[in-house]
């Protein structure tokens, strides 16, 4: 068995930027053991005036867009600029086969090999909400570990969006051209929340459709109502292949970050995303403690029953339930 770090440790081994310390600092961070959670909290909270200054970026897209084909150019071009960048995944099949399905350091060879590149995959087992949490956490140990970029990529097209949206500085959506209908069942609020479309695979002869697609969804961008930042969002073209357009995208990211931090919107929405995350934990919490509340496991099947077999409405099975987790802990 390994030896238990002390909070010391992890806070020194961190701020060295020690890869082996900053695993076991991230997998402290994901455990459920109270112990564990008590020192990851200490550990945090030493560590919360070394983060903050890294460029948070989501990154989002369509299925067959290739998403990490283009994450692994787009992270070697920083790297090649002497850029420390952490890639974290939010994926929410995790919590249901236990495991980042995609196994993300296979998907991006090139860049796991990079001395200046982190990846980490998906926590496994809990709830998108939790496992939201958790990248919001992970990301503070990379930013205290000195890393310049991190990028929290979502897995799938879904429910994880709005989650990443709300720990990022920058959102990037990642489209295809030509792939029928224009919008590909991108629900419009992704396409509200990007601050980027960029639209990959502008190679191999599909040059021509890329532009047109470009227009297309600049017309598009132009419909939906003025974001309170101050910043219009753009339309680019891209090749992971040819590298084309990935410089384009990483000056876009800079210019925008530039402008809101001359308007004060940066620090305005990092504030209220600090709140947002409060305000999270406190349900996931709550709810955590109600699940697990011994007394409503008790009686949770037999009032299920009564709900599904109609005997019982559920807003009344609800409020019994709050009420009898109520009763249970004040006794």
């Amino acid at each position: 068995m390994r030896k238990r770090l002390s909070k010391d440790e992890y806070v020194a081994g961190v701020l060295e930027g020690n890869r082996m310390i900053l695993s076991r600092a991230i997998t402290l961070i994901e455990s459920q053991l109270d112990t564990d959670k008590a020192l990851a909290r200490e550990v945090l909270e030493t560590l919360l005036p070394h983060t903050g200054n890294s460029v948070r970026l989501g990154i989002t897209g369509v299925p067959g867009v290739g998403k990490s084909t283009f994450i692994e150019t787009f992270g070697k071009h920083l790297t090649n600029q002497g850029k420390k960048i952490a890639v974290l995944a939010i994926d929410p099949s995790s919590q249901i086969s236990k495991g980042s399905i995609l196994g993300d350091k296979t998907r991006m060879e090139e860049l796991s090999r990079d001395p200046l590149a982190y990846i980490r995959p998906s926590p496994a087992g809990i709830s998108l909400g939790g496992v939201t949490h958790k990248t919001r956490e992970t990301m503070l140990l990379c930013e205290a570990a000195g890393f310049e970029v991190i990028i929290i990529e979502t897995v799938g097209v879904g429910q994880s969006e709005t989650f990443v949206h709300g720990m990022v500085d920058f959102f990037l959506l990642l489209m295809l051209a030509g792939a029928g209908d224009e919008l590909q069942g991108i629900k419009k609020g992704i396409m509200e929340m990007a601050d980027l479309v960029a639209i990959t695979k502008a190679d191999s002869g599909n040059e021509l459709q890329a532009r047109q697609a470009k227009v297309s969804y600049e017309n598009a961008l132009h419909l939906f109502p003025a974001s309170g930042s101050g910043w219009y969002p753009k339309v680019l073209t891209c090749s992971a292949v040819t590298q084309t357009g990935i410089d384009d995208i990483w000056k876009t990211i800079l210019a925008h970050r530039e402008l809101l931090q001359q308007n004060g919107y940066f620090f305005i929405n990092r504030k209220q995303q600090n709140l947002a995350w409060m305000h999270d934990f406190i349900k996931q919490t709550l709810e955590e403690r109600f699940y697990q509340n011994p007394q409503i496991q008790q009686e949770l099947s037999s009032v299920e029953s009564a709900v599904t077999e109609g005997k019982k409405l559920p807003i009344k099975a609800a409020l019994e339930l709050l009420r009898l987790f109520e009763k249970s802990i004040h006794s």
